[in-house]
């Protein structure tokens, strides 16, 4: 089942990097980073150890990669969070970490963050050289100015002009913004196993496309205890979304006609090492 193979990951991923941060002490930026990186659905950890596990690489390697991808995801939070950004003042159920602490501690924290993923990525125990280095540059590009970082800037841009996105000029936005943070995770199992990157580079950006259209639904649909965040924030700003130029409907068949298209491509290589699940849509 995909919800018990996810509930393990994340408590698996957990372990790790509360293991990995003991080192850090205990100060105000210790602490906070642990505080941000807690809790959450790992599903960017989770991928990691899936396309691992069609590599046959053992989780206990797996999880360094797994465990920079959330440290990374978390950085990118606790800064989009901040007043300058979208000002939220609750993340998964908790303040944020400009409101439990300040702005300033909110920033280094986040910084943090972002250094630790690479530090982890550098361990020996992830593998050779080759590998680490490979792990390390992709990471950057997919997290940097070609990446995410890119899609929070278009994303700030697009609402400073106070436009309407056209469907594929937001595709592109959240294909930087999220997608190349779900489709990361998903490649870092083939540099790890030495395997062919393709089939998976293909999945992933259909399931961070679908992930991001779930997400413009919740911001609808949802309950903000639920998600642990404040809702239907993007209605209204006035943001162009999935949701705002496709309506309800059609945004959800989309999403489920991305998740069960791509999810076949993937049979050929999960008969050659069946991973515990891969995510599909129910």
């Amino acid at each position: 089942m995909f919800e018990t193979a996810l509930i393990n990951a994340q408590t698996r991923i957990g372990d790790f990097l509360t293991d990995q941060m003991k080192r850090l002490g205990d100060d105000n930026i210790a602490q906070g980073m642990r505080y941000a990186s807690a809790g959450g659905k790992r599903l960017r950890g989770f991928l990691v150890l899936e396309s691992a596990s069609l590599f046959n690489v053992p989780p206990a390697q797996a999880l360094y990669a797994a465990g920079a991808v959330e440290c990374l995801h978390a950085y990118s939070l606790v800064h989009d969070d901040l007043p300058c950004m979208d000002n939220d003042d609750v993340r998964r159920g908790q303040p944020t970490i400009h409101v439990k602490w300040d702005e300033g501690t909110a920033v280094l924290v986040g910084d943090a963050l972002q250094a630790f993923a690479f530090e982890l990525l550098a361990d020996p125990a992830v593998g050779n050289a080759d590998q680490r280095v490979a792990l390390v540059a992709s990471l950057a590009v997919a997290s940097g100015a070609q990446g995410m970082v890119l899609g929070q800037a278009q994303d700030i841009a697009a609402e400073t002009a106070g436009r309407t996105l056209t469907l594929e000029e937001i595709t592109k936005l959240q294909a930087n913004k999220t997608g190349r943070l779900i489709e990361w995770p998903a490649l870092a199992g083939a540099i790890l196993g030495g395997g062919d990157p393709a089939p998976l580079r293909t999945y992933a950006r259909a399931i961070g496309l679908a992930f991001q259209i779930a997400d413009d639904i919740l911001d609808i649909e949802g309950d903000a205890a639920t998600a642990g965040k404040a809702l239907r924030k993007d209605a209204e700003a006035g943001k162009a979304t999935f949701v705002s130029v496709l309506g309800l409907v059609d945004a959800k068949a989309w999403a489920n006609t991305l998740l069960r298209t791509h999810v076949r491509r993937l049979r050929p290589m999960a008969k050659r090492r069946r991973p515990s699940t891969i995510w599909r849509p129910t």
